[in-house]
């Protein structure tokens, strides 16, 4: 990880262009709309077979673990590329919590068993989750559970991905970060908005953990900023997708014998969205970019790029939604599909709201 260039690079370079068409074109034979509708209906959301086809086939759950432990020693740039085309496709499998922020858990911890388990997540036949509410943000409050006698007590909700894992990434009381077996808790599905990203409690009844760090406060602080900061990459794919697609569709939809598109009215509202979804790429790539360089606004990227980007996907989908007219509305398009991954990733891993108070206290900027 190269710290010598102060200036951010916005632009793809050839390898992660060639990265972004592989992964596009796997997502396009395996991860068609109508296939991920009938997933979420059924009782098995997560797509595990398409999983192992980007973790273990391509190698992508390990992108960010260095190649010593069995990774491929890329940056968060690589990363960010991924998740924007898993937003666009609005892709049913555990990426962002096992392979980017489970993975930076680990990485903040210096212990064998940390080492250990990276190399089985970077394999991608290991799912792991940070035991945190998906709503926690970097620097924010978040759940522990009780360590007592060697054991762990307590509960967790709104764990994103929980249903999914393998292992549990689990913060205690006493300080420490603890890896725990899933099969050792009891994981309860929860109401979420976005059924392609589930929700689950955490029940922990005595379960044993194995010790990863004795101070957990800093890898989760690191997990959750890579978190926050590579989400703006996946709103910018669900952004993008929408904007595409309600371009083609006015195009092709014809209406006093015109294509709607050539109103001048639904122009404008393209074009606004356009500016925005083209702002938000630029802070998405600063945020992915300060992540890889391990630059000292690093905190300040990430705090733009989120206050920025939920907004902008959100409303990048309400305007699809809109301009689709009657056929937007139903069950069988898949426009619900990213105005769900929109709103809820605009409460992940902190709010808009929450990103602007920390960038205003990291640039100093009193309110009057």
């Amino acid at each position: 990880m190269s710290t010598t260039s102060t200036q951010p690079d916005l632009l793809y370079s050839e390898e992660e262009e060639a990265l972004r068409s592989a992964v596009r074109d796997l997502l396009t034979d395996r991860c068609e709309p109508a296939g991920v509708i009938a997933r979420i209906e059924s009782d098995a959301p997560h797509d595990r077979s398409l999983w192992q086809a980007l973790a273990d086939g391509m190698g992508l759950a390990g992108l960010l673990v260095p190649e010593s432990l069995g990774g491929q020693g890329a940056s968060h740039r690589e990363a960010a590329v991924v998740l924007e085309e898993l937003g666009r496709a609005v892709a049913p499998v555990p990426y962002l919590t096992s392979a980017v922020v489970a993975t930076e858990a680990l990485l903040a911890c210096d212990s064998d068993e940390a080492a250990k388990l990276l190399t089985e997540l970077a394999s991608g036949r290991t799912v792991g989750a940070l035991a945190v509410g998906l709503s926690a943000g970097p620097g924010g409050a978040h759940g522990v559970v009780r360590h007592e006698n060697g054991a762990l007590h307590g509960e967790l909700s709104a764990v994103a991905d929980a249903a999914a894992a393998d292992v549990l990434l689990v913060p205690a009381d006493d300080g420490c970060l603890y890896a725990v077996d899933a099969a050792a808790v009891t994981i309860t599905p929860q109401v979420a908005l976005d059924l392609t990203r589930p929700l689950a409690a955490v029940t922990l009844d005595g379960a044993s953990g194995r010790l990863l760090t004795a101070d957990a406060a800093p890898a989760v602080r690191r997990a959750l900023r890579a978190g926050a900061g590579l989400l703006a990459s996946e709103q910018l794919g669900v952004a993008d997708w929408c904007l595409t697609e309600t371009v083609r569709y006015l195009k092709e939809r014809k209406q006093f014998n015109r294509p709607v598109g050539g109103f001048q009215a639904l122009k404008h509202r393209l074009a606004q969205l356009w500016l925005e979804v083209a702002g938000l790429r630029a802070a998405a790539r600063h945020a992915a970019d300060a992540l890889a360089r391990g630059s000292e606004d690093t905190d300040i990227a990430v705090a733009v790029a989120e206050a920025y980007a939920a907004p902008v996907a959100v409303r990048a989908a309400e305007e699809a939604l809109q301009l689709h007219g009657g056929i937007g509305m139903t069950w069988e398009h898949p426009i619900h599909l990213y105005l769900k991954r929109a709103k809820a990733d605009s409460i992940a891993y902190g709010t808009a709201g929450a990103h602007r108070e920390a960038l205003a206290d990291l640039v100093d900027l009193q309110a009057p």
